[in-house]
C-alpha cells in the first residue's frame, strides 16, 4: 500500500467571507462550517471558537480531537463515520497540520472528557496546547445521557468529524507545502536486505471495555468491543480507519488525532529498511473477563509468531483492568521468543508510591512509562474559558471532584483549579507523543 499525505502548514486561522487557504492562513466561512455541523438535528446549539498557542484560554470539557483531512480518492475521510465503509491507507490524502478540531461540550462533561490550557503551567501537559485549535462548542438534545458519568456524545463527536472533513476539503485542489510518503510492501514481497533485518510488529490495544456500543474506539466504524485481534496495515491507522472513543479516562485516551499522527508508527517507518523490517500493526482489544483477555492475548501471540516477528512494541489505551490484557500479551509474546517493549502510563497514586500497574509479570522487564495518572496538578485562573469550567467538578470528569476533605473542590472561587493528571486531555500520549520522563531517586 502506498499513502501520500499532502501537508499544509497552518500558521494562522481566521473567519472570513470565503473558506480558503493561502500563505499559511486558513480562512473559515463560519456560517458554512456550522451548516455542516448542524446537519444532525440532535445538535441544538453550536458555535466555533478559534484559539492559538499562547492564548490565555482554558478549554473544558474536551471530548475529541481530529486533524482536518480530506481523501482525494473520492471516498470518505473517516469511513463508517462520514461515509460508507471503504478501505483507506492507499492513494492520496491532504492534511491541515499544526491544527485540530476539538469537540467541546457547551455545558455538560463526562468521565472521559478533559482539559487543555493554551498557555501557562498547564500548557506543558498536552500536545494540543501547541496547536491552532478550532473549537466546536455545542450542546445536544441527548437528554438520556446528560446526567450520566459516561456519555457517548455521539452527535457532537460525529459533527466534529464532519467539520474536520469539510475543513480538509478546502485544500483538496491545491499543491501541498510538503508530502509524506508511507509505503510498505506485502511481507512476502520484500527484498532480501529488508528480510534480513530484525522484524518488528506494533501491537495496539485501543480502549474497548464497555460492552454497550457507542463508548469505545472504532475501526472502520466498528465498535472494537466486538472484534478479535487482527492484522492491519499501518497506513490504515494513519489514514482515518481508527476513531477515538468517548470512554477512557482522559489523560490515557487516544483521540482520532493521535491515531492519525501516531509517532510510533512513523518512527518504525523511518527505521524500516535501515535497522528493522517493520511488519505492520496488530490491532488488538481490551477486554472485561479473564477468559476474553487470555483469548485475545493468544491471538496476538499467534499473529505475531506467524508474521515472523523477532520483536514487538505494545501499547495500551488505559490502565487498571486493562493492565491485565497488556501484561498477558507481553508474557505470551516473550514466551514465543518475541522480545517485547511496552508503552503505558501508571496509576501510582497521588503520592506515587502505589504499584504502577494492576497486573505485573517478570516477562514485562522493558516498559516505557508515560506518566502517572494520579499526579496532582494545580493551575491558576485563565482569562477565558471555552466550554464550562464547572463541568470539571460537577460532571464526574475522571480527575476532578466536587469536594475533598483536604483539597476542597477542583474548581475554586477565583477560577484556579486542582485536579489529577487524569483530566488532562490525552496528556500521557501512550502512542509515543509523551514528553514526560522518569526521575530515579
Amino acid at each position: 500500500m502506498r499513502l501520500e499525505i499532502g501537508n499544509f502548514q497552518v500558521q494562522n486561522i481566521e473567519f472570513g467571507v470565503e473558506s480558503s487557504y493561502e500563505n499559511g492562513t486558513l480562512t473559515i466561512n463560519k456560517e458554512e462550517a456550522l451548516a455542516v455541523v448542524l446537519r444532525d438535528e440532535h445538535i441544538t446549539e453550536a458555535d466555533i471558537i478559534l484559539t492559538k498557542p499562547g492564548d490565555d484560554v482554558r478549554i473544558v470539557p474536551v471530548k475529541e480531537a481530529i486533524e482536518p483531512r480530506f481523501r482525494l480518492n473520492a471516498g470518505p475521510t473517516f469511513p463508517g463515520i462520514t461515509g460508507k465503509i471503504e478501505r483507506v491507507g492507499n492513494g492520496k490524502t491532504v492534511a491541515l497540520k499544526n491544527c485540530s478540531v476539538l469537540a467541546v461540550g457547551k455545558h455538560w462533561g463526562s468521565f472521559g472528557d478533559g482539559l487543555i490550557d493554551m498557555s501557562g503551567e498547564g500548557a506543558k501537559y498536552s500536545i494540543f496546547s501547541k496547536l491552532n485549535n478550532i473549537c466546536l462548542v455545542a450542546d445536544t438534545d441527548e437528554e438520556f445521557e446528560r446526567h450520566q458519568i459516561q456519555k457517548k456524545n455521539h452527535a457532537l463527536r460525529w459533527a466534529a468529524h464532519r467539520l474536520a472533513e469539510y475543513l480538509g476539503s478546502i485544500v483538496k485542489d491545491m499543491t501541498p507545502d510538503s508530502t509524506e510518503l508511507f509505503e510498505l510492501a506485502p511481507i512476502t514481497k520484500r527484498d532480501e536486505k529488508v528480510q534480513g533485518l530484525p522484524s518488528v510488529v506494533f501491537v495496539m490495544q485501543p480502549q474497548s471495555q464497555i460492552e454497550e456500543s457507542g463508548f469505545n474506539d472504532l475501526v472502520y466504524g466498528w465498535d472494537t468491543n466486538t472484534m478479535l485481534p487482527t492484522y492491519m496495515h499501518p497506513n490504515e491507522v494513519l489514514d482515518g480507519a481508527m476513531i477515538g472513543g468517548s470512554y477512557m479516562c482522559c489523560s490515557s485516551k487516544w483521540s482520532t488525532y493521535d491515531f492519525q499522527n501516531c509517532p510510533t508508527i512513523k518512527s518504525l517507518y523511518n527505521e524500516h529498511g535501515k535497522t528493522i523490517n517493520f511488519l505492520g500493526v496488530i490491532m488488538s482489544n481490551l477486554n472485561v473477563s479473564l477468559e476474553q483477555k487470555e483469548r485475545a492475548a493468544m491471538f496476538v501471540q499467534q499473529i505475531a509468531s506467524n508474521l515472523g516477528a523477532d520483536a514487538a512494541i505494545i501499547t495500551e489505551e488505559g490502565y487498571g483492568n486493562s493492565d491485565a490484557d497488556f501484561i498477558e500479551c507481553i508474557r505470551l509474546l516473550e514466551e514465543a521468543g518475541i522480545k517485547t517493549v511496552g508503552l503505558t502510563n501508571e496509576c501510582t497514586g497521588r503520592d506515587g508510591l502505589s504499584q504502577p500497574l494492576a497486573a505485573l509479570d517478570v516477562a514485562a522487564d522493558a516498559i516505557v512509562s508515560c506518566g502517572n495518572v494520579s499526579t496532582l496538578i494545580e493551575l491558576p485562573p485563565m482569562g477565558t474559558v471555552i466550554g464550562e469550567l464547572e463541568s470539571l467538578m460537577r460532571d464526574g470528569l475522571s480527575g476532578g471532584w466536587a469536594g475533598d476533605e483536604k483539597l476542597g473542590p477542583s474548581v475554586r472561587e477565583d477560577g484556579s483549579i486542582i485536579m489529577e493528571n487524569n483530566s488532562m486531555f490525552c496528556g500521557d500520549s501512550t502512542l509515543g507523543q509523551s514528553i514526560k520522563t522518569v526521575i530515579e531517586f
